[in-house]
């Protein structure tokens, strides 16, 4: 199944609008666009039994973040600070920018 673009980046902040963390804010850590999930900072998170390994020298239980569905999520706008829909607007030099579909502020710099 063929994923659409995503119109969340990874350093957006998102409210999450269903599920078990609804209501929450978080910066998306990573997006998975060929699946359609993003991981955000403090949403869904799961405890994981890990062993020592060179990356991780302690084990034990860590909490880690699981990817959640973009459908799920809508992007914050940082000047309304709103969740608000993403609009695509052209600029005079030709760039291909997302917007706020409410207060119409450019979103990407």
């Amino acid at each position: 199944m063929a994923q659409s673009r995503l119109r969340v980046k990874k350093g957006d902040i998102v409210r999450v609008l269903a599920g078990k963390d609804k209501g929450k804010k978080g910066k998306v850590i990573e997006a998975m666009p060929s699946e359609g999930k993003l991981i955000v900072e403090g949403v869904n998170v799961a405890k994981r039994h890990t062993k020592p390994t060179q990356k991780i020298m302690q084990g034990g239980i860590i909490d880690k973040e699981l990817p959640i569905h973009v459908s799920n999520v809508m992007l914050v706008c940082p000047r309304c600070s709103k969740p608000t829909k993403v609009g695509a607007r052209f600029l005079e030099d030709g760039r291909k920018v997302r917007s706020c579909k409410s207060c119409g502020e450019i979103i990407d710099k």
